[in-house]
């Protein structure tokens, strides 16, 4: 099983993905790059930070939901209410 650290690295390791993922999308506008090449490369980020969320909740369920289950309804209010907001 994966320690608190090891899934800090995961996660961090990939933002910096999305992160090098969005530095080339700058490029690619800033030199005049085929639109489509550049939403080819937009949605290559979108979809890492679609599952940068996942992970993160994923997290945030197995550790900070299932420690307190005296806030069951506090909990499904705040994650209902980042769903809302996609």
């Amino acid at each position: 099983m994966k320690t608190t650290e090891d899934k800090r690295k995961t996660t961090g390791h990939r933002l910096a993905i999305v992160e090098g993922h969005l530095r080339k999308v700058r490029a690619m506008v800033d030199q005049g790059a085929y639109c489509i090449d550049i939403i080819h490369q937009s949605r290559a980020i979108q979809q890492a930070l679609r599952k940068f969320d996942e992970q993160v909740l994923q997290q945030h369920l197995r550790s900070c939901v299932l420690r307190d289950r005296s806030g069951t309804d506090k909990t499904v209010t705040e994650l209902m209410e980042v769903f809302e907001k996609l």
